[in-house]
């Protein structure tokens, strides 16, 4: 210094960047300009300082082969992540997942519609693909429809006495009068018939009332479905059909449905989880028992109201694990609702209402938050807010669940109830949580409609009790005596459903022979999201639990090495111009 000096120290802001991993998989994100170096589980270069204002470009880089599966926070999307720095600390999240295996799917969504037959919808499927130039392969449809295809190998069940010896409210089979065979059905609208326990017991055989006759036959579907015409006039809005024919019935104009079956996975071999109605087979959808329980909770006395076992969803929330159900709330008492109301009036629509579980979820915030409008599946699956498992419940209320007709003053119509479903899973596809999710599409349950395939043996869930139903009322099919037999016991799935496995990674044009009944789903969530078995029928299906080769699980549907289904298909709109009719139909003059 040789004389006086001014110096001026000029200090300006700077804002953070911080960036975050998340997933199972690794891989590294790093910026433009330079500061950030982060790698997978460090801290060490994961936050750096910028001028203010200064637009900062990250780039993801995954560790071989897992992937990059989006931005969070500051960022959304897979796409390039530029954040301008305009506030003191800005922060983003980095996913990796890992690839090749089923950590590579972060949502698992369950969605089923109602009483349908595996034969009713999917029977056709190989003449469907014969018109669609689609390669033929083994597929247990009608076997009308196994090439070369045939008319006289279609199935048929022996049709009622038209003299009615045992008076108006029987069917007594004939085996002079001509059987009823398996037919087109040209309605789009179809009348009730009764899945219940007896039923579906007379489906297996028709003289399954009686004590002595209990092997397969599956010849009853005609009696079944007669029977229950023949009681409506004195206690419900009269059926036109009482002759049952309308169970033979098969479709071929769910056009969605078969393109859909035909590019993704599907199987021959998934039945329901029990010979009864929707609301038992629900119940093992959700726990994978009903308790000992053939009827739903309180429809015979107040000591089966509601099944005490625990959910999927308890053992979801207690992992940590989120979850969602959508309920659509037209023509509920819901419909008016708003804010937590909403929430909780949903909750008790949904069959989540039969456990005990839903006086917990009554008072808890938290958990009848769960419970969201239908409208929110397309905004979370839009928005990056889809739930870990989610469950779709059926638009019953609003006749969109496909169920046939309760009563002809209320026609039910397939194709509506299909395109609403189209509608769902469309919205699904074409949406960012498309990349890492899975939707597992089937029916609860047959509805009483034919299917020529035999139900199958599949453990109890409770060994040690519970093994026959301890509500069966006098005269019920397996009362008393004839409680001899794994059919009359918990150990026997259900009849066929359709089943659709949608995802990015669902094999194209696959199809599965291996038996697997609905609570396959829980066993997929369990092994996915590492929470215990709820009883021994989900915990059948794991690898190690059912010993089959290839093993039951789900797995089997996927690749998650090659991701076949990267960017999806896009499917033809669901045909919506079938006639509805309840009239009762002629197998013969549709045939």
């Amino acid at each position: 210094m040789t004389a006086a000096e001014n110096v001026t120290a000029a200090f300006t802001t700077a804002d953070s960047l911080t960036i975050t991993t998340a997933g199972s998989g690794t891989g590294t994100v790093t910026s433009s300009p330079m500061g950030i170096s982060c790698t997978s589980g460090s801290t060490t270069g994961c936050t750096a300082t910028f001028p203010p204002n200064t637009v900062v470009t990250l780039s993801e880089m995954a560790t071989t082969p897992d992937k990059f599966s989006g931005w969070s926070g500051a960022c959304t999307g897979s796409g390039v992540c530029s954040v301008t720095l305009s506030a003191a600390t800005n922060a983003v999240t980095a996913t990796f997942s890992v690839s090749g295996t089923l950590q590579s799917l972060n949502h698992i969504i369950f969605f089923a519609q109602e009483n349908r037959s595996f034969d009713s919808y999917f029977g056709y499927m190989q003449q469907y693909w014969a018109n669609n130039g689609i390669a033929n392969q083994a597929f247990n449809g009608l076997p009308q429809f196994t090439p070369p295809a045939n008319p006289a190998l279609a199935p048929t069940n022996p049709a009622c006495d038209p003299s009615n010896p045992d008076g108006p409210d029987v069917c007594a089979p004939d085996a002079n009068v001509t059987p009823v065979p398996s037919f087109h059905i040209q309605s789009v609208c179809t009348e009730e018939i009764s899945p219940f326990w007896n039923e579906a017991h007379v489906d297996w055989n028709d003289n399954f009332l009686y004590p002595s006759t209990i092997n397969w036959l599956g010849n009853g579907f005609v009696k079944a479905a007669a029977d229950d015409a023949r009681q409506y006039p004195t206690t419900y809005p009269p059926v036109n059909d009482i002759d049952g024919y309308r169970t033979m019935g098969y479709f071929t104009d769910l056009n969605y449905y078969y393109f859909m079956a035909s590019n993704f996975a599907t199987s021959d071999s998934w039945f329901s989880p029990i010979m009864s109605r929707t609301q038992l087979n629900r119940a093992y959808i959700l726990a994978a028992t009903s308790d000992g329980y053939a009827y739903p909770p309180g429809s015979n006395s107040s000591d089966n109201a509601p099944f005490p076992s625990p959910t999927i969803f308890q053992s979801l929330q207690t992992a940590g694990i989120t979850w969602r159900v959508y309920v659509n709330p037209e023509g509920t008492s819901c419909s008016a609702d708003t804010g937590s109301e909403l929430n909780q009036c949903l909750a008790n629509m949904s069959y989540v209402n039969m456990f005990t579980f839903e006086s917990q979820v009554q008072s808890t915030p938290s958990l009848y938050q769960n419970f969201v409008p239908i409208s929110q599946f397309t905004t979370d699956v839009q928005n990056g807010t889809l739930a870990q498992v989610s469950l779709i419940e059926p638009a019953s209320d609003a006749g969109l669940d496909e169920h046939p007709s309760d009563s002809d003053a209320y026609p039910e119509n397939v194709q509506t109830g299909a395109a609403y479903a189209a509608g769902l899973i469309n919205t699904f596809m074409t949406s960012p949580s498309w990349k890492d999710s899975a939707m597992i599409f089937t029916y609860d349950e047959a509805g009483g409609f034919y299917d020529h395939v035999q139900p199958q043996p599949v453990p109890v869930p409770n060994a040690s009790a519970q093994q026959y139903p301890i509500d069966l009322q006098t005269n019920d099919a397996c009362d008393g005596a004839d409680q001899t037999s794994g059919v009359c016991s918990f150990g026997m799935t259900g009849y066929r459903v359709p089943l659709i496995v949608i995802s990015p990674f669902a094999k194209k044009n696959f199809v599965s022979h291996v038996v697997r009944d609905a609570t396959a789903w829980l066993n997929f969530v369990e092994e996915r999201f590492s929470v215990p078995a709820l009883t021994a029928r989900d915990a059948y299906w794991s690898t190690a639990g059912a010993g089959t080769n290839p093993p039951a699980t789900l797995d089997e549907f996927f690749d998650f090495v090659n991701v076949p289904w990267a960017t999806p298909p896009t499917p033809p709109a669901q045909n919506t111009g079938g006639t509805c009719s309840l009239a009762a139909p002629n197998p013969w003059a549709t045939n």
